[in-house]
């Protein structure tokens, strides 16, 4: 597991659009997973502004997302709205999951050949995706029950389907996620913390900021990461 410690969300949200940026020059088909969110928010107005001002092709990566609402399509129009209609991906490259066809979209992921790079955050109680503590470490797409105010039916990649991806980029900002980023990395690996089970994947990449970063122990395993300037 590689540590990037940057200062703030600016920079964090600049080296993680770097990190995305950088696969796709290596590989311009890039199967690239994509979450919703505040947290990767600013890597894609990032990636936006370098597809304009630095001409970064996206014409051929394919993108699937992480989850969706069974009554909405509120994760689908953020992408829509902060990356997706902003670029040039084909239109044919974009898979996005569907309440309540978790099949079909496991089915899509292994046509396309499995997914190269998965952005991911990390939920409060450690959830990634919609994979709320308890979640089994074999777990493929399927229906879930998201515990909130208000308890909602959802569809989400599963934790088995997340971790088959080549590569992961981990991103957490914020003092609100400093506890649970320490004990997801460093802790017990358990189903009751789904973000631990990240210790057992081969290639993860984590990219957070000082206040996610408040505990010594973390913050010794950190290397700094150079400023990407815009």
């Amino acid at each position: 597991m590689v540590m990037r410690k940057v200062l703030d969300y600016q920079a964090l949200s600049n080296a993680a659009a770097e990190f995305v940026a950088e696969h796709i020059r290596e590989k311009p088909d890039l199967r690239l997973g994509l979450a919703a969110g505040n947290t990767p928010l600013g890597t894609y107005i990032e990636l936006v502004r370098m597809h304009r001002e630095q001409r970064l092709d996206m014409s051929r990566i394919v993108v699937f997302n992480l989850d969706e609402y069974a009554d909405s399509l509120t994760f689908t129009d953020f992408l829509n709205k902060n990356l997706l209609a902003k670029i040039n991906i084909d239109p044919a490259n974009v898979h996005l999951i569907r309440f309540p066809e978790s099949e079909r979209y496991e089915q899509e992921i292994r046509a396309a050949g499995g997914i190269d790079l998965q952005i991911l955050g990390i939920g409060r109680n450690g959830h990634i995706a919609f994979n709320e503590p308890g979640s089994r470490f074999d777990s493929r797409t399927r229906i879930v029950t998201v515990a909130a105010e208000v308890p909602k039916t959802a569809i989400t990649m599963g934790i088995g389907t997340i971790m088959e991806s080549r590569r992961i980029l981990l991103l957490a900002s914020g003092e609100a996620k400093a506890g649970v980023l320490a004990a997801a990395l460093e802790g017990p690996v358990t189903e009751e913390l789904p973000a631990s089970v990240l210790q057992r994947h081969p290639d993860v990449t984590v990219i957070a900021d000082e206040a996610s970063l408040a505990t010594a122990r973390i913050r010794g395993r950190c290397t700094p990461n150079p400023q990407t300037r815009k």
